[in-house]
């Protein structure tokens, strides 16, 4: 081995690359401080607009490194044209736009703790399209988890049904979370293409998707300032959440396998409880805290089977 090979290999970028656990786990903090940062935001920045020009920014620094994979697999990417629009519009556009919405209504925390459902959606989702039936572990894990699920939207208040009111916020990333598990599921119907062609195509034309969305809420609700924390909050979901999460994800699946990696997205509401209680100042409860025990129990249990399993590379936060 040459000298210059002898120190690329020791350089700190090379190191990194080749630490999947270090990967997955920058890839779970980026994904929490995008509800932290949504938060923020909320009330600043409209939720279409955010989404937007999250996606339209992520977009542009993606393209420079992607654009000869797209080229290359453009064939393959018109051959399912239709799926790669659907991907884009739930995955990229619908999901996130409705999180950032939701968080106008609801705390940061809740939608963390919440996150962890969204295998559950999968299962449902793989049932209803595809057939794939349930095993009795599988429904008892589903079960498990929306009794955790409701804990949380319903604060622990079981002894008052009739008398709760349904936090907006809650029931609006709970419908996002059934929006990704479309998304999740239809992965499995995209076609053999490369991982940055993937991404790129998916980046821009979700951000496409919400085009008309975004003219109507620049005459509906209040533009945007373009002050210092304002451009702070794009600049980190453009390049944080989207850019650097998903290349640090895809390199960590590549090195460890999907399932491996899989874990890794429950340290999601643990970076970002952590986040909103330094950032924000949301204090977590009991219920919290018992919601999520049962909805990660739930998960555990419906997961055992692989056929439950979301489809390798079924990510976006």
């Amino acid at each position: 081995m040459s000298a210059p090979e002898t120190t690329a290999g020791r350089s700190p970028i090379h190191w990194i690359a080749n630490q999947p656990y270090l990967l997955l786990s920058i890839t779970a903090a980026c994904w929490a401080g995008n509800a932290v940062v949504g938060k923020l935001a909320a009330g600043h920045i409209a939720p279409v607009t955010l989404s937007f020009l999250r996606w339209f920014f992520a977009f542009l620094i993606i393209l420079p490194m992607s654009w000869r994979y797209v080229v290359q697999d453009w064939h393959a990417i018109r051959s399912r044209l239709g799926v790669m629009i659907v991907l884009s519009v739930t995955g990229i556009g619908a999901f996130n736009t409705m999180q950032y919405w939701s968080l106008e209504y609801t705390q940061a925390i809740n939608t963390l703790l919440l996150q962890p459902a969204g295998p559950l959606f999968v299962a449902m989702w793989s049932l209803a399209l595809f057939g794939v039936r349930l095993t009795a572990a599988q429904a008892f894990g589903i079960l498990l988890s929306l009794v955790g699920v409701l804990v949380i939207i319903m604060h622990g208040d079981f002894l008052s049904l009739k008398e709760v009111e349904f936090n907006r916020g809650d029931l609006i990333f709970m419908f996002a979370l059934l929006i990704f598990g479309l998304y999740s599921v239809l992965t499995a119907r995209r076609p053999a293409i490369h991982g940055l062609s993937f991404v790129a195509f998916t980046f821009g034309c979700g951000a496409a998707s919400l085009i008309p969305l975004f003219v109507w809420e620049l005459y509906a609700r209040p533009a945007m300032e373009l002050n210092a924390p304002n451009l702070l909050t794009l600049f980190y979901v453009a390049v944080f959440p989207s850019t650097v999460a998903y290349l640090c994800f895809n390199r960590g699946v590549a090195l460890i396998g999907a399932n491996r990696a899989a874990p890794f997205f429950h340290l999601v509401p643990v970076f970002g409880t952590l986040m909103s209680i330094v950032f924000l100042g949301e204090r977590p409860q009991l219920f919290h805290f018992i919601g999520f025990a049962l909805v990660l129990a739930g998960v555990f249990v419906a997961s055992r089977h692989p056929r439950t399993a979301a489809p390798d590379g079924a990510t976006s936060r």
